[in-house]
């Protein structure tokens, strides 16, 4: 097997899995209270944000230069502006109420898949540079997608899609990073700069998603402070997370 392959099929994995694993959350969640998946969304929300602001931006800032991160971040929350707006006008949610929800959900997975592919792009790049680099940023990326899928899966089981349906969902966002993965290997040492641009860009998408969309949904959920402390929570085990490993 050539080391290209390798690195691709190692890409896809980390997607699925990562993802796979949060998204698997559809089959647990049976019934839930409000209050319990407005908490599982805060969690979300603090995980996610804790790895923007100790992962993806520190390289960022590393691997394409302040200026093109700040610039990546804005351009990558104006085009999550807009993917809203048009999944919104094209799920119609005034129709069902449930709707809501599912527009978050897929709107969570757009941007996970977009972001994914930047980080696939650090994958085979690593590998290219140095394998230990290679499996370190994989173990890394697969354990910050977990919290991804469940962010993703639970506002789709409370919008009513299937377990089944939402949890397929879940893989499909994660693929794109073995796409990432292939042309990273491609590229390698030369595609740092790119690299560090499309993980701002990424970074943006996520903000946008995680204050415009799952923040204000938790609240909506239920009125009280579960959702704010649990947000607290889940950032404080991503900085954990990010400085463990």
């Amino acid at each position: 097997m050539s080391d290209i392959l390798r690195t691709t099929l190692i890409g896809f994995l980390v997607g699925i899995i990562g993802t796979g694993v949060g998204g698997s959350m559809a089959f647990v969640l049976k019934n839930p209270s409000k209050r319990f998946l407005s908490g599982i969304i805060g969690l979300s929300s603090g995980l996610m944000m804790a790895i923007v602001t100790f992962e993806l931006l520190p390289e960022a800032f590393m691997l394409g230069g302040i200026p093109a991160t700040v610039i990546g971040l804005g351009v990558g929350a104006l085009m999550a502006s807009a993917l809203d707006g048009i999944i919104s006008r094209f799920t119609n949610i005034k129709l069902k109420e449930g709707k809501g929800y599912i527009k978050t959900g897929i709107l969570l997975g757009v941007g996970i898949a977009l972001h994914n592919f930047p980080e696939g792009l650090a994958i085979g790049s690593g590998f290219v540079a140095q394998q230990r680099l290679g499996v370190g940023l994989a173990i890394v990326i697969a354990l910050h997608n977990m919290p991804e899928g469940i962010a993703m899966v639970t506002p789709m089981r409370v919008g009513g899609f299937s377990r089944t349906k939402a949890f397929l969902l879940t893989l499909l966002a994660g693929a794109p990073m073995g796409v990432g993965a292939y042309f990273g290997a491609l590229v390698g040492q030369f595609a740092f700069s790119l690299i560090g641009v499309c993980l701002a860009f990424a970074g943006g998408t996520m903000l946008y998603i995680t204050f415009g969309e799952l923040l204000p949904k938790g609240k909506e959920l239920h009125k009280g402070k579960t959702s704010t402390y649990f947000a607290i929570l889940g950032f404080m085990l991503g900085i954990l997370i990010s400085k463990r490993f």
